[in-house]
């Protein structure tokens, strides 16, 4: 006898245990620590370790969802707590690696899994998976490389004999799939994400780069996990955009200390003075708010201590993002956005400027430097030009784009901490450009498959994202020797089809817009791995997307964006319709006539 039912999805358990009702169309942004399970350690009063086999009994949903979540924790032992799941007859179905290929598949369950019980009182267990990247060693997700959508295993009872089932007895798995899975929802229960840092390929800026630290390392260890990720150098993605630590850089035994003072040695050339102080700020960032003082040795020889807070506090590491201003288009001309307390501030272009604009974006750059870019309409219906103009507030002189396009994105600038001259870039008929003051555009080769039809630039000017073919990627810009180039695009895993819209909210997420089986809005993770809904109830397809991004020198959470949707225009923080009345600037509406709708909003920072 074969009988199937279908028990709640997993991917669901993401939301539980949060101790409060959230609806799925809430801005409430959502931290994403479930709460804790039997059976598991605690270190610092966070999850350690996933349960043990037999903590989830006979029930097979806690018993896949624990099976799912095993292999989480440090490396060394991944293989050992999955095969404390695996009958003792299947254990040597799944072959094991050591060292740095220990590798987790990442992967995120599409729907509810299905549970056959079968004549001889196994049951079959099957479910569909979005392969999300393999999460390695060294703390780094890399693109995936498995493809299989459905993985199919057995439970059957773990009593003796083969008796009738055993609560306390439990469950085995049969035919274990021969690789290491790792549902998202263990990722974000059982590791840390964090940032650590890598300098830029001009070496003006830090640059993010995203890793996971098991629970499970007690906190007495991250000095020495951070500096062998820093050694082991950046993703791949990033690698075109950032430099690495010199060649053969090796830790010489154990970063150690404690009680505030920590102690790293270093086998690298201590030639270049320029470098290792970097190379101590880049430590300092990387360990995120420890405090305390940092000795650095290189060779075994002293530099002298370092406070870790004074460090992190040097200016100049990435761009000036306080007091963002909100604006809009209004009937052609950009206006400012009055909400309630917030800073509304003057529109920094000359009248003569401000006229026929579809979109912009407009940037602060250093000694109080405007760059604006617009994308404006053409000399026939249906044409833009991009439209670009710099200097100190009110911007008059404007270039226009010698060619006019059918179709132009939101134009974004790569921010810059010095008073190197402002460029961006725009996506014009499919085709991604970059463009300079002089508002010259650029074709940038991608090698992407499909036309890309929306960018966003996060705010260390370093890291770019694309939509393309309705598909999610990031890419890494390198502008050493004046130039701008993008590495090849890593395309990121989300449940999230058919996107249309993409800006950076944070150093580490995206704000994308997309569907959900609705029109939808997300933010996810730079890496594709943790997303979190922010909005489900659109009603209508984004067609622009502007987040105000958070970032080490905002130490207050943002989670603003606006968006615009069906030719209405909307803010978050609260949610509402961005009203006519909101608008600054603008003549009162006769009586009987129906005012324009705002459109394009962005932020000023």
């Amino acid at each position: 006898m074969r009988r199937s039912t279908r028990l709640g999805a997993l991917g669901v358990l993401v939301l539980l245990g949060a101790g409060c009702g959230i609806p799925a169309a809430s801005d409430v942004r959502v931290d994403g620590k479930g709460g804790a399970a039997t059976g598991v350690g605690v270190v610092n009063g966070g999850i350690s370790e996933p349960p043990t086999r037999p903590a989830s009994g006979s029930d097979n949903e806690a018993f896949v969802r624990n099976f799912l979540s095993a292999a989480a924790g440090e490396p060394d032992r991944a293989y050992e707590r999955v095969k404390a799941f695996i009958a003792p007859e299947h254990k040597h179905r799944l072959q094991e690696k050591k060292g740095s290929e220990v590798a987790l598949n990442v992967v995120r369950l599409r729907e509810a899994a299905v549970y056959t019980l079968n004549s001889d009182s196994t049951t079959t267990v099957k479910i569909k998976v979005q392969q999300i990247g393999v999460l390695r060693a060294n703390g780094t997700l890399a693109p995936p490389v498995a493809t299989e959508t459905e993985y199919e295993f057995g439970l059957r009872s773990a009593a003796l004999n083969g008796g009738a089932n055993d609560e306390r007895a439990g469950l085995y798995v049969l035919d274990p799939p021969n690789v290491l899975l790792l549902s998202d929802v263990a990722l974000r229960q059982y590791y840390q994400a964090e940032s650590i840092y890598f300098w830029s390929s001009d070496r003006t800026r830090l640059v993010p780069d995203q890793r996971y630290r098991p629970q499970a390392v007690p906190t007495e260890r991250r000095v020495n996990e951070v500096v062998k990720w820093l050694v082991g150098g950046p993703s791949d993605w990033l690698r075109p955009g950032v430099v690495g630590l010199p060649d053969r850089t090796e830790l010489i035994n154990n970063a150690t200390g404690g009680d505030g003072r920590w102690e790293v040695n270093l086998d690298m050339s201590d030639d270049d003075k320029y470098g290792i102080d970097q190379l101590i700020t880049q430590i300092a960032w990387s360990l995120g708010d420890l405090p305390g003082e940092l000795e650095l040795k290189i060779r075994n020889n002293a530099l002298p201590v370092q406070d870790l807070n004074e460090r992190r506090s040097l200016p100049g590491l990435y761009p000036d993002a306080q007091s963002p201003q909100r604006f809009g288009v209004y009937e052609g001309a950009i206006h400012p956005l009055d909400f309630g307390t917030e800073l509304s501030g003057a529109v920094p272009l000359a009248p003569e400027a401000n006229r026929n604009i579809v979109s912009a974006d407009l940037a602060l750059a250093s000694e109080q430097r405007v760059l604006a870019a617009m994308v404006v309409t053409g000399s026939s219906g249906g044409r833009h030009r991009l439209a670009v103009g710099t200097g100190t507030a009110p911007v008059s002189v404007i270039s226009r784009s010698t060619t006019e396009y059918s179709s132009m994105s939101r134009p974004v600038w790569l921010r810059a901490v010095d008073s190197r001259p402002g460029r961006g870039l725009v996506v014009a008929d499919g085709q991604l450009y970059r463009f300079d003051e002089a508002a010259k555009m650029f074709p940038v080769p991608l090698n992407l498959p499909a036309a890309v039809t929306a960018v966003g630039a996060a705010l260390d000017g370093q890291r770019v994202a694309l939509i393309a073919g309705g598909q999610l990627y990031v890419a890494a810009v390198n502008s050493d020797g004046g130039g701008v180039s993008i590495g090849p695009p890593r395309q990121l895993a989300t449940s999230l089809t058919n996107l249309t819209a993409v800006d950076w909210g944070r150093e580490d997420q995206l704000v994308v817009a997309g569907s959900a089986r609705q029109p939808a809005i997300y933010e996810i993770s730079v890496d594709g791995a943790l997303e979190t809904p922010l909005r489900t109830d659109l009603g209508a397809k984004v067609n622009h997307l502007t987040a105000y991004p958070t970032n080490r020198n905002v130490r207050v959470p943002s989670g603003a964006y606006m968006y615009e949707a069906n030719g209405v225009a909307y803010r978050s923080s609260p949610f509402e319709r961005i009203e006519p009345d909101s608008v600054r600037g603008i003549a009162p509406v006769p009586a009987g006539v129906r005012p324009s709708n705002p459109s394009a909003p962005f932020f000023l920072y």
